[in-house]
């Protein structure tokens, strides 16, 4: 399937809601896609803005400052230590990587690519582009043969689903049985609300307990959109197997694929402070705790979200119906059927507004109670 047979981009189908929600008396309330709202941290973009004579080309590789950042990141906050240099490569956002990984590991027709069955549609499209059939399944003893790539997405976009250490040895067993790579998408990981990860790091793929020391085949990838509101900056990376991370260097030299020095400077100075970390994710508790109890009391249940920035929501009907009475009380939400087919009952509402706007829609939604 080539890029100009790939289906209508979906956010389309939400213009005539988003309509809808303005004509409400006091403004729309957007809680459909996850872009934050709260200002990049002054650090950052004072570092951005000192690096700006940035008249040479950056190197695809990442300069050694950033890539010892995200080294030292990954030992400080996900608990994976011994990375070097040659495990770890910037990215220009992780959306690329994720649509762009089955190409660049030369996947074709005949290839399969798993990804969750609540999955951000990005996996999916990637396995399109190049003729590889995606499959969508959760569970690893599923996962069929010929499977080249496995996407796992923890904590999940969008349903907040954490993968424990236990999980994440039985995805890496069985893709080592089937002689496939396996990527973890963990851009939430600094977002956890409920037990245990309101009181412990979400685990990566690339932790010892998951690896036993051996890294191959297995790629992290991670984003400073969420948890620094970078997502204007493209700022991401991934990080794993040495012999993997350098097949994909070399296809990224020769496709142009360079982060601008600027930003690669900001993203250095981001990973290496917590405490603007720490604030976002207290700015995202409170609208949580504002909007969670609104939801549930309007006799609303909500899934999993355990962990990361939306809250996964069904009224027990058509997700389209539970869109529009959204868009009636103002608010814009994101049908489940974006995330697949089995959740035609869903809705997703991210965090990613203000804390007024969050407070108007849980006004709005005690209203249906």
């Amino acid at each position: 399937m080539g890029v100009a047979e790939l289906a209508d981009y979906p956010w389309d189908a939400m213009v005539p809601f988003a309509e809808r929600a303005r004509q409400h008396p006091d403004g729309i309330v957007d809680l459909s896609i996850g872009s934050p709202v709260d200002p990049t941290p002054p650090l950052i973009a004072a570092a951005l803005a000192g690096a700006t004579d940035a008249h040479a080309y950056p190197q695809t590789i990442g300069t050694p400052l950033l890539r010892e950042a995200i080294v030292d990141w990954y030992e400080r906050r996900r608990s994976v230590p011994g990375l070097g240099v040659e495990n770890v490569l910037p990215t220009i956002g992780s959306k690329e990587l994720v649509a762009l990984l089955p190409l660049l590991l030369d996947l074709g027709p005949g290839d399969t690519v798993v990804h969750p069955v609540a999955a951000y549609p990005t996996y999916e499209v990637g396995a399109r582009v190049v003729g590889a059939t995606p499959v969508a399944a959760d569970d690893p003893a599923t996962w069929p043969a010929g499977t080249k790539l496995i996407w796992i997405n923890s904590p999940g976009n969008p349903n907040g689903a954490v993968l424990d250490v236990a999980g994440l040895r039985a995805a890496r067993a069985r893709a080592r049985e089937l002689g496939a790579v396996l990527a973890s998408d963990e851009c939430y990981a600094e977002l956890g609300w409920d037990a245990p990860w309101d009181r412990e790091p979400v685990p990566s793929v690339l932790d010892p307990r998951v690896t036993e020391g051996d890294l191959e085949s297995l790629l992290s990838v991670y984003s400073l959109s969420k948890q620094s509101n970078l997502a204007g900056y493209r700022a991401a990376f991934l990080a794993g197997d040495a012999a993997l991370v350098g097949r994909l260097l070399t296809a990224r030299k020769h496709l142009g694929l360079m982060l601008p020095a600027p930003v690669q400077a900001a993203m250095a100075v981001a990973l290496a402070d917590d405490a603007h970390v720490a604030h976002q994710k207290e700015l995202y508790r409170d609208r949580r705790d504002i909007l969670r109890p609104a939801i549930e009391a309007a006799g609303l249940r909500i899934d999993r979200s355990e962990a990361g920035l939306y809250l996964w929501v069904t009224a027990g009907e058509d997700a389209w119906q539970t869109v529009a009475r959204f868009a009636d009380a103002g608010i814009l939400v994101g049908p489940g059927v974006f995330y697949g087919e089995g959740h035609a009952q869903h809705v997703r509402l991210s965090l990613t507004a203000s804390d007024e706007r969050i407070a108007a829609a849980a006004q709005r939604i005690a209203a249906w109670s």
